[in-house]
């Protein structure tokens, strides 16, 4: 590969670091033509930008990043793939739902909610993170929460009050 395309592929992936808000390292050593088209269909369906790298022109795009990537630098090893997105838990979903039967892809590390998590056992952490929609969700949910308890607690006393009011109100002197 001639040195003008690395410097293209590694301005390339310096701007994904900077479009996307999270992304995961992926191996995907095992699978097979078939099986990688169909991960990236998977990918593609869900917003998720997924782009096999040379790890030595990865490392070169964290070393120009802004962000000190220096703790994902141990599991640039074999062959790796990067899953670009904005949501933080679609592509630990999309690894885990691949990967049931024959365990491939297998996470390596992944960046996201501004924080590093290194190594496949942080699946699972990274399919707990709730997206931005899901905590605001989440919030008014529980706003909602309180105001509907005295609501219908109110309906129900009135409902109750006019009972007594109407139950007095035809009983004979």
């Amino acid at each position: 590969m001639r040195k003008e395309d690395k410097a293209i592929i590694i301005e390339r992936l310096g701007g994904q670091l900077k479009e996307y808000g999270h992304f995961y390292l992926v191996d995907v050593t095992g699978l097979n033509a078939g099986q990688t088209s169909d991960l990236r269909r998977k990918c593609f369906a869900q917003q998720v930008k997924m782009v096999v790298v040379k790890n030595t022109l990865l490392e070169k795009a964290f070393d120009a990043a802004e962000v000190d990537f220096s703790p994902l630098y141990p599991v640039l090893k074999g062959s790796t793939a990067v899953m670009f997105c904005n949501t933080a838990n679609v592509p630990a979903k999309l690894i885990k739902e691949a990967g049931k039967a024959t365990g491939i892809p297998s996470l390596k590390a992944a960046y996201a909610e501004e924080s590093f998590y290194v190594g496949a056992e942080q699946l699972d952490a990274l399919c707990s993170i709730k997206s931005k929609n899901e905590v605001i969700a989440d919030v008014v949910a529980l706003l909602q929460s309180p105001a509907k308890n005295v609501i219908s607690a109110l309906s129900g006393a009135g409902q109750t009050i006019h009972g007594v009011l109407k139950t007095l109100g035809e009983r004979p002197e």
